[in-house]
């Protein structure tokens, strides 16, 4: 199964009323890389007011929040609910706040945590991570030119090749597609092409 996450670690500054937010967005694959990540930031930021934070996991489908002092409702959760809309897992959010003397009310809380929540997202980027079988094909070189519409008709990726006696490939099937793939190779070259899977992986699609 396929799911969203963020491509990389962000960060985003805002400044609303004279308070300074800067929403902190990394990818996370476990609750201990997740909780890293909201230390890694805590400790840079340990001076700040408030540090915020939430998660989404895939592992056990965890999600948790922490308004760190922020009236209850105000912050952890328009930080999740940022990270829910977006349609991620796998993501951590934190954002930090230096109160700058101005009281923002509850409205104006929420919509600051969310508005820097939503802006380390957007600068994380957004993008779609998939189960990928290995799959290694070896076939002649008249094959091999029965084999490539396949190859691109799938779009499965070339993670490596080598053209010497015959065509060596390793691709990246999409694990739904893969077991048709072979068959459809094996049928298109009368069973000469040998293909069989060697692994799997979960990668960007």
């Amino acid at each position: 199964m396929g799911y969203t996450t963020v491509k990389q670690s962000s960060e985003f500054l805002m400044v609303e009323r004279k308070s300074d937010f800067i929403g902190y967005c990394a990818p996370v694959t476990s609750e201990d890389e997740a909780i890293a990540f909201v230390n890694s930031i805590k400790k840079k930021h340990s001076d700040a007011t408030h540090n915020v934070y939430a998660y989404v996991l895939r592992e056990g489908f965890k999600e948790r929040f922490s308004d760190d002092g922020e009236p209850h409702g105000t912050a952890g959760m328009p930080v999740l609910d940022s990270i829910r809309k977006a349609g991620l897992t796998d993501t951590a959010v934190v954002v930090t706040r230096y109160f700058g003397g101005i009281l923002l009310g509850t409205g104006g809380l929420v919509r600051a945590y969310t508005a820097a929540a939503s802006g380390a997202i957007k600068e994380a980027g957004i993008a779609e991570v998939g189960d990928f079988d290995i799959v290694e094909v070896r076939c002649n070189y008249s094959d091999y030119q029965k084999v490539m519409p396949l190859v691109s008709a799938i779009s499965a990726r070339t993670e490596d090749s080598d053209f010497g006696t015959e065509v060596k490939m390793i691709l990246a099937v999409t694990q739904s597609l893969s077991d048709k793939f072979i068959a459809d190779m094996i049928e298109t070259t009368n069973g000469r092409v040998i293909a069989s899977k060697i692994g799997s992986k979960t990668d960007f699609i």
